[in-house]
């Protein structure tokens, strides 16, 4: 499918689905759209909602955005039918900016991926002295493992940890559900199986599962990062160049990371992202 169609129907489909929304005053109407296209985390937390509200209002624009995995975000932007995205998987996002995909890449956030699993424990994670040591020891308790298997950034992460270990994760055991992290952590806890997930998604769903965390003290396995892209315009002529800079002159404004710090705080009693736009770092 030609690829400038392909985001035009995108577009149409959405607009499609807000068509049967509140219709605004003529003179409210957002002047244009942006295709944001995002990890689950960022939307299962409940972040991009206070983040694109505050966008939307100060730039008159309508921010459509297509929650994925980082895998199929990123394939969305090398299609051209996204504007912008944001995700956590930094050699997928670095190998793609080679490929003339995307530019104006800025780090954003982060926080750090947490393992998750039944309070009975029955792989003694809690005992684990490192994430690799907490995968051996659910690998040879031949414990009930979820993975979200659908080329995301927790996914790249489980996967690393795995081939770290020289472990290929099969059997009854484990199981790959190829969803979001919201609907991995939802079976995880119906199958009282362990899981990995951003430390964020868990902390916004902790109240709605009986699952817990079970260890996080690695901050070299465990780091994760986010990062915002924009689609190049000289790939793809077509995309919404200018309202993807603002975008990503907003979520690295003080007004953006301010509201990244914040979030969470008064409900968890911490951030559940780390502002990180001012920190350098080597990826």
């Amino acid at each position: 499918m030609n690829k400038t169609l392909l985001k035009i129907l995108l577009v149409m489909f959405f607009a499609a689905l807000f068509s049967g929304c509140i219709q605004p005053d003529a003179e409210d109407a957002p002047a244009g759209t942006m295709i944001l296209s995002t990890t689950t985390s960022t939307c299962d937390t409940g972040l991009l909602d206070v983040l694109n509200a505050r966008f939307e209002e100060e730039n008159n624009v309508k921010v459509l955005t297509l929650c994925q995995g980082t895998g199929k975000a990123i394939a969305t932007g090398e299609m051209g039918a996204a504007d912008v995205v944001l995700v956590h998987a930094p050699s997928s996002e670095l190998e793609a900016i080679k490929r003339g995909s995307f530019i104006d890449r800025q780090f954003v956030m982060y926080n750090y991926f947490v393992i998750i699993g039944p309070a009975s424990d029955p792989a003694n994670v809690t005992h684990a002295t490192s994430a690799t040591d907490a995968f051996t020891r659910i690998a040879d308790a031949q414990a009930p493992f979820i993975s979200r298997g659908d080329n995301s950034g927790t996914h790249a992460k489980e996967l690393g940890l795995w081939n770290e270990i020289h472990i290929t994760p099969q059997g009854v055991w484990y199981q790959s559900v190829g969803k979001g992290m919201g609907d991995t952590i939802i079976t995880a806890d119906i199958k009282q199986g362990y899981t990995l997930s951003d430390r964020g998604t868990y902390l916004a769903m902790k109240d709605k599962i009986n699952l817990v965390a079970l260890f996080e003290n690695d901050q070299e396995f465990l780091y994760n990062p986010y990062h915002v892209m924009a689609v190049s315009p000289e790939k793809f002529p077509d995309v919404n160049y200018g309202m993807a800079l603002n975008y990503i002159e907003f979520l690295t404004s003080g007004e953006g990371q301010g509201l990244i710090q914040d979030f969470g705080l008064e409900e968890y009693g911490q951030p559940l992202f780390i502002p990180a736009h001012n920190i350098d770092e080597d990826v």
